[in-house]
């Protein structure tokens, strides 16, 4: 297959990618043998033997693997280089008035480490999200972040308000997911009441919060609820019915037994595929298989990979790609399991149109591997971003360079 020629570059700033076996992700086939025409840090054309104009800077894929650059659904780089210190995370607020109000964007580092290595691996749009704050069940609003060619940045510092229910967070609401729940609907009526103007309010929500949650009411910021539980996920698609809200599932072990029920409610799951057996009473029907189910029911999915539930800032790139390899040795097709960390996962953080595909027009983000980017010891031989070569020096390269052995 081919896409057709758009536009008539001028041959000095084009530059060509040739031999490639290119995902664009407009298809579940790659194009084979094709050129890649970028003209000005956006994809112009991808065409199977395509004509490379003279003049043009010409790279050559030798046959290499080209996909869009990596979208991170739910990850926390920047958020704090060492989760174990505690003046270095910048995800949380233990106490204080700020809940739904709590924008983890405020605590963004652009030049932590893991932004840099998640830069060079591959990864060009991030969604970094709170794990806590003064007031559950909320833990505050997410926010969108572009990797950028040299520096990373904020783009959008509210883009959803996230809830955590279940688990270990139930002690934050009195020692239980179901006054969570109660919590959690009183407060969207107590926003959906909200006025500046009324004065003094005999309510739960202090202003700050209220106003949070406005948007979320409005149905212009998706409610993320982080659950695993089979009833929290119904409760989750109920909530979603009775206010109007747009629901995001993020975790989800057990969806996968509600898959027909969210794809009619139209709720998309942000999971992990390296969740494969139970770690708590709320993952109990974990399996290797859920992405698989839950894409047979027509369930729009996105992959964020913890290490083992312990943090989301640890080699982002690459765990992201273990997690979509092994959910496709579990059944999902290779082709959506490529979407989950490219499109689809640019679809549910409601990313600009195009983010995640090599289509003409789009953003020229891409990524060349070395093999095949769903094998774990794969990994990036260029990253461009915008057209422009991203560096793959990072720390991790220098200290190797620094301490390996010389020969």
């Amino acid at each position: 297959m081919a896409l057709l020629l758009v536009g008539n570059p001028a041959s000095a700033n084009v530059t060509a990618i040739t031999g490639a076996t290119v995902w664009t992700m407009t298809s579940d086939r790659p194009v084979e043998d094709a050129t890649i025409l970028i003209d000005n840090g956006h994809v112009v054309s991808v065409i199977t033997h395509g004509p490379v104009p003279a003049g043009a800077v010409r790279i050559a894929a030798d046959g290499k693997i080209v996909t869009p650059t990596l979208v991170d659904a739910a990850t926390q780089i920047g958020l704090g280089e060492v989760g174990s210190i505690t003046e270095e995370r910048r995800s949380q607020v233990d106490s204080g008035p700020l809940g739904a109000a709590f924008a983890v964007a405020y605590g963004f580092d652009p030049n932590d480490q893991a932004v840099r290595q998640a830069r060079a691996d591959g990864v060009g749009w991030a969604s970094i999200y709170p794990e806590q704050s003064g007031s559950a069940p909320f833990d505050g609003a997410s926010a969108t972040v572009r990797l950028g060619h040299e520096a990373a940045a904020v783009v959008q510092s509210k883009t959803a308000m996230l809830v955590t229910i279940g688990g270990e967070a139930a002690l934050r609401t009195g020692g239980s997911a179901g006054a969570a729940w109660q919590l959690l609907r009183n407060a969207l009526d107590e926003a959906r009441s909200y006025s500046p103007a009324a004065g003094p309010r005999d309510q739960l929500l202090n202003h700050l919060d209220a106003e949070a949650l406005r948007p979320v009411v409005a149905g212009t910021m998706p409610l993320m609820v982080h659950c695993d539980r089979l009833a929290d996920i119904r409760q989750a698609i109920a909530l979603g019915r009775d206010y109007g809200l747009r629901i995001v599932i993020f975790g989800g072990a057990e969806a996968w037994a509600a898959a027909s029920e969210l794809a009619a409610a139209r709720i998309p799951v942000i999971l992990d595929p390296m969740e494969t057996l139970p770690d708590s009473y709320d993952t109990i029907g974990a399996r290797p298989d859920s992405a698989k189910l839950l894409a047979q029911a027509g369930v729009s999915l996105a992959f964020s990979v913890s290490a083992q539930g312990i943090y989301r800032s640890w080699d982002a790139g690459p765990s992201m790609r273990e997690g979509a390899g092994l959910a496709v040795a579990s059944g999902l097709p290779y082709a959506s399991a490529l979407s989950a960390i490219t499109v689809g996962a640019a679809r549910i953080e409601g990313l600009p149109p195009g983010t995640g595909t090599l289509a003409p027009g789009s953003a020229a983000d891409l990524v060349i591997w070395d093999g095949d980017p769903l094998e774990p010891s794969s990994a990036p031989t260029m990253v461009m971003i915008d057209g422009a070569p991203v560096s793959q020096v990072t720390r991790q390269t220098l200290l190797r360079d620094r301490y390996a052995p010389r020969r």
